[in-house]
């Protein structure tokens, strides 16, 4: 496929590119698959985040939290009888582990070795493999999909979309979040106070979203959006002139505060109004990760 568009930016030899075929940023080239393969199936969880899965555990009440949500939206749009949920890219597992702690029938599909082992260790029923064609074709049926940070990975999103949407049951959920790049934000950084595109990951992170990409890409794979909203939007600390770019001490503190934040507004007389706070930016496109829901038409 040929992809054009202007090139909009360059990070690690890479170019990156608006592309109007597919809807979307994207870097270009894409990667072969056979390159995917070796960096998630091997090198992910120890050369790129080696202690990716010690932080998940580090943060575990701040992501139970964010999980509870998830399913708490899932619950509302499906009856009680319709709790199987897959989860693709489910990395370690504790997504799964929640739902199950809520009374779902949970399955990941999971490439690193790693982190499927961890998930398995958790009592994860886990598939470890990539979610092709063949994987999809063994899963069976489901109510609901969680995709969190996984569409920005592959090379054809739209290709992960529809596959997904052949394992749904009628009036299925799905749950896609990925970073949100190129953001009103990140364009007031890089303009007013001279930020280089930090956003830019190539060639772990293959394509960058908007909430309007992202909605137009579901639409076309099949699914009606339903609902939208956001994550804390740590990029304000920039804002605030706590540059946490490539300071991990000072990253994970403005994390630390992030959490602090979002755990206290989980409180009662807070809930409603976080609730409306996240789907406020959302409406704006503010918020570090985008949370959108689809449901299979």
């Amino acid at each position: 496929m040929v992809h054009n568009g202007n090139v909009i930016g360059n990070a690690n030899g890479f170019c990156i590119k608006d592309c109007t075929e597919c809807g979307f940023i994207h870097m270009d080239p894409i990667p072969s698959a056979d390159e995917l393969d070796r960096v998630y199936s091997e090198e992910y969880y120890t050369d790129e985040k080696p202690r990716f899965i010690e932080r998940v555990i580090e943060d575990l009440k701040w992501w139970n939290s964010v999980y509870d949500d998830r399913y708490a939206f899932l619950e509302s749009r499906l009856s009680a009888s319709r709790r199987a949920i897959l989860d693709i890219g489910c990395g370690p597992g504790y997504f799964l582990k929640k739902g199950i702690d809520r009374g779902w029938k949970c399955f990941g599909v999971e490439p690193s070795r790693q982190a499927a082992r961890h998930a398995a260790g958790l009592g994860i029923d886990v598939k470890n493999a990539f979610f092709n064609e063949e994987t999809a074709s063994s899963l069976g049926r489901f109510d609901a999909v969680h995709l969190s940070e996984v569409l920005e990975h592959v090379p054809d999103p739209a290709e992960v979309l529809k596959r997904a949407s052949g394992l749904l049951n009628k009036g299925g959920v799905i749950c896609c979040v990925v970073p949100n790049d190129y953001s009103p934000v990140q364009k007031v950084l890089k303009d007013k106070l001279n930020f280089s595109p930090y956003w830019l990951a190539p060639p772990h992170h293959i394509n960058y979203f908007s909430f309007s990409t992202l909605k137009g890409l579901m639409e076309r794979s099949g699914f009606q959006v339903i609902h939208s909203t956001a994550m804390f939007p740590i990029d304000f600390f920039l804002l605030m002139g706590d540059n946490y770019i490539g300071d991990d001490k000072l990253g994970r503190a403005s994390h630390a505060r992030r959490k602090s934040l979002d755990l206290m507004l989980d409180e009662p007389l807070l809930k409603a109004f976080k609730k409306e706070l996240y789907e406020l930016m959302a409406r704006h496109g503010i918020g570090r990760e985008m949370v959108v829901y689809g449901v299979k038409e």
